[in-house]
């Protein structure tokens, strides 16, 4: 199988053979034209399995760069019940199909009450509970987004590199601070709401996750291609 989950910002993808993980690599979706030498190289896979949260123009580039293969394309939509997981979204197929792997993933994982977080160009924050409900979850604007939006839309705040304080001394400080406490606050609001019927462990992922694991101050795993293991999960399940 050859998997790819395509967000906002970037294309993650690997090529999957007896379950064994053979390739893998990651391209920002600005330059995804250059996977076209990376597939060359690879022989034709049996299946491809797509996570697309990008949109339509993204699409018609995975199906241009996959086209050397007479493969059809699988683009997942997530549904009322895959995997051991169920949906309670009001309309199953309008979750997101990255959270829906995700969530996939990490029920895979832990078959327990878990917060599963993705800190990517939004950050997600979905609950899953003892029996692999998912309880639904939080969208707000990713780390750098909220950094970038105070940039661009308040004429005195320079986009300066900041770090973490309790009390900021410096506009880039009480930016970068800010940024992080409100993401770590919401986190931390799910665990609470989760956690009243036990103690629940985050499943965190995504490209920021690094800025704030170390901060978080619940138990957590860090999984590097939380979509992907979903993405996997789904293939080996429907073969």
């Amino acid at each position: 199988m050859l998997l790819l989950d395509v967000g906002n910002s970037r294309c993650k993808w690997a090529r999957i053979e007896n379950g064994v993980w053979t390739h893998k690599g990651v391209e920002d979706n600005a330059e995804l034209e250059a996977l076209g030498a990376e597939f060359a190289a690879l022989s034709a896979p049996a299946r491809i399995i797509v996570s697309n949260v990008g949109g339509a123009m993204l699409e018609q580039q995975i199906r241009k760069l996959c086209g050397q293969w007479t493969v059809s394309i699988e683009f997942i939509v997530s549904q009322s019940e895959q995997c051991g997981v169920s949906n309670c979204y009001s309309h199953p197929a309008r979750l997101g199909s990255d959270r829906w792997a995700a969530l996939i993933a990490a029920w895979q994982r832990k078959r327990k009450a878990c917060l599963v977080v993705n800190c990517g160009t939004a950050t997600t924050i979905d609950a899953l509970s003892d029996t692999g409900e998912f309880l639904g979850g939080l969208i707000l604007p990713g780390i750098s987004l909220m950094q970038q939006s105070l940039s661009l839309n308040t004429a005195q705040l320079a986009g300066e590199t900041g770090s973490v304080q309790d009390f900021p001394h410096n506009t880039a400080d009480a930016i970068y601070s800010g940024v992080i406490h409100a993401t770590i606050g919401a986190i931390q609001h799910q665990g609470a709401l989760l956690s009243k019927n036990g103690e629940v462990e985050c499943v965190l992922s995504g490209g920021a996750a690094g800025e704030i694991q170390t901060q978080l101050g619940i138990a957590l795993q860090g999984v590097d291609n939380l979509v992907l293991e979903g993405l996997q999960i789904i293939g080996e399940a429907s073969a």
